[in-house]
């Protein structure tokens, strides 16, 4: 657990969607533990609940759940108006709605992939980001600044034998929507970043992963300087220094966070 004492997020409040598990989940421990209010956003209405206990127990706050749809323009624009109503402001909107295992077949090749199934993939990992993006920057503006943190991955950058084209594209996307975003916003006071994750052990990802053969998992690993697998804490640690004032000069950017591979 953090240092209560190092309080990066005082007086703060983080929109987070996709914090019921994950790297989400982690980063709104940390903003919470460093004093920060965390309004969580996930579809699933009992994995938030239970991400929910724990920000409380880190501190901060108070924090709000959201069950909602980061999918849907309705319920991102009333969670939006909610937060502000209830809170006044949003200082940090943090995008993790997004992944690979939408599908059955995540590496799916591109000769292998419906037109459905590459649709929803492009559809899970861009349209949520773009549409609270939307919702949150007029109130940074308003306010004078914020902190915009996108979830890409290593898979956007074309570095992903085990993941499918059109995770890959969506990705890449996300990093150029990162860059772009930063231009339009930046003389607002906005910044907008992003990281882009190697394979992490959250939960969803470990199943697959305990799944793999003991050689296929030993040749990712010997790929990977660290020699070792990216946990969740890896990656929240960067998207709470991206969403911190110690990267107030730090925008446009994609930050790969894994391992040196």
């Amino acid at each position: 657990m953090p240092d209560a004492s190092f309080a990066r997020f005082e007086d703060k409040v983080a929109l987070i969607s996709g914090a019921g598990n994950g790297i989400c989940q982690v980063s709104a421990e940390i903003i919470a533990a460093e004093g920060g209010t965390v309004a969580a956003v996930d579809y699933d209405r009992e994995q938030l609940d239970r991400a929910m206990e724990g920000f409380a127990a880190a501190g901060g706050g108070p924090h709000q759940a959201y069950p909602a749809n980061a999918l849907r323009q309705d319920e991102v624009d009333a969670v939006v108006a909610d937060v502000i109503d209830r809170f006044g402001k949003i200082d940090i909107l943090i995008n993790g709605v997004g992944g690979s295992t939408i599908i059955a077949n995540a590496g799916a090749t591109a000769d292998e992939l419906t037109m459905e199934e590459w649709q929803q993939v492009l559809d899970f990992n861009l349209s949520g980001t773009f549409l609270f993006c939307r919702a949150v920057i007029p109130h940074m503006t308003r306010q004078g600044g914020g902190k915009i943190v996108n979830f890409a991955s290593i898979a956007g950058r074309g570095k992903s034998a085990s993941s499918s084209s059109a995770y890959a594209a969506a990705k890449g996307g996300i990093i150029a929507f990162t860059t772009k975003l930063a231009l339009e916003v930046g003389p607002a006071g906005i910044n907008v970043n992003a990281i882009a994750p190697s394979a992490t052990l959250t939960d969803r990802i470990r199943r697959h992963w305990e799944q793999r053969a003991p050689e296929h998992r030993e040749q990712i690993l010997s790929g990977t300087p660290l020699n070792r697998i990216a946990e969740p804490v890896d990656q929240a640690n960067v998207v709470c220094f991206l969403a911190s004032s110690h990267a107030d000069f730090v925008t446009g950017v994609t930050i790969d966070v894994t391992g040196g591979a």
